[in-house]
């Protein structure tokens, strides 16, 4: 966890789960014809954690396993949790 690749996708993982439910509690859930900026950083968000994932996974692996396998696990699930919210609030 002291490396950078492995706590930064959890951070945006997390501040993606932040911007989705603080735009729910703000804003209400509301439909509009057009994404709005929240929308957009998310997306940024998860899809910059894409490359930081995949650099951390081929560095890592062969060194540690176990270690990273548990990271990798921290992290999807993290992901997961920002989808989630993104699904259950009824963003989709």
């Amino acid at each position: 966890m002291k490396q950078p690749s492995a706590f930064l996708p959890l951070a945006m993982s997390l501040a993606a789960l932040a911007l989705a439910l603080g735009n729910a509690a703000i804003f209400g859930v509301v439909y509009e014809a057009d994404e709005g900026t929240a929308a957009h950083i998310f997306q940024l968000l998860m899809v910059v954690q894409i490359p930081v994932v995949a650099f951390f996974a081929i560095k890592w692996l062969p060194r540690a396993p176990k270690k990273t396998v548990r990271i990798l696990a921290l992290q999807a699930g993290a992901a997961l949790a920002a989808f989630a919210a993104v699904f259950f609030l009824g963003y989709s």
